[in-house]
């Protein structure tokens, strides 16, 4: 079995994309979703990210979300040190899951995949791509932030330039009828490969 990874910047568009694998019986594991799940669950994540944030980051036995990301998106090292503690909880989780999967491939959506050289673990990346402004514009509409706070998350990840250089396939995300043919395309590419191997 084959092991993609799946990533792009806010607002590129993982989810529809992953979602359009899924229809095509792909099996995907959602990183953001499962992190959320792992933080909660996790009897060794919670009192690590307790003693990184205090006792806020929990709110009615709950991961306190909001919180988290004003403090770790403020601070560079700050959100790094909340990487280094849920990546690899969700990477053990991700390996354990695909285990259980009776396919040619599957896939892991996560958002930084390149940054944390999580790419690394997989035999194939495909990258989420779409105009600056457009990408705004959907994280706006979804999460109802300013463009500020949008533009000060951006700067967390890699420019697409540099992702394209360590990307296998690249889809371009600006219309839903297009990105469908591509991902067929891609999807029957890598069904090709898994034959092939």
């Amino acid at each position: 079995m084959r092991l993609i990874g799946l990533t792009g910047g806010m607002g590129s568009g993982k989810t529809t994309v992953a979602k359009m694998f899924q229809d095509l019986k792909v099996p995907v594991y959602n990183s953001d979703t499962e992190a959320k799940r792992l933080m909660n669950e996790d009897a060794g994540l919670r009192p690590a990210i307790i003693k990184l944030f205090g006792d806020q980051a929990y709110k009615d036995d709950t991961l306190n979300r909001g919180f988290l990301a004003e403090k770790a998106f403020a601070d560079k090292a700050l959100l790094s040190k909340l990487n280094n503690i849920v990546h690899p909880a969700v990477r053990k989780d991700f390996k354990s899951w695909a285990k259980r999967q009776q396919v040619p491939y599957v896939i892991q959506e996560a958002a930084i995949l390149f940054e944390n050289d999580g790419y690394k673990g997989f035999d194939q990346m495909i990258l989420i791509t779409a105009p600056k402004k457009i990408r705004i514009g959907r994280i706006r509409k979804r999460d109802g932030l300013t463009e500020k706070a949008i533009l000060e998350r951006m700067q967390h990840q890699w420019p697409e330039k540099k992702k394209k250089e360590l990307a296998h396939y690249v889809i371009n995300n600006k219309n839903l009828e297009d990105t469908r043919k591509q991902v067929l395309k891609i999807h029957n590419r890598i069904l090709q490969k898994s034959l092939e191997t």
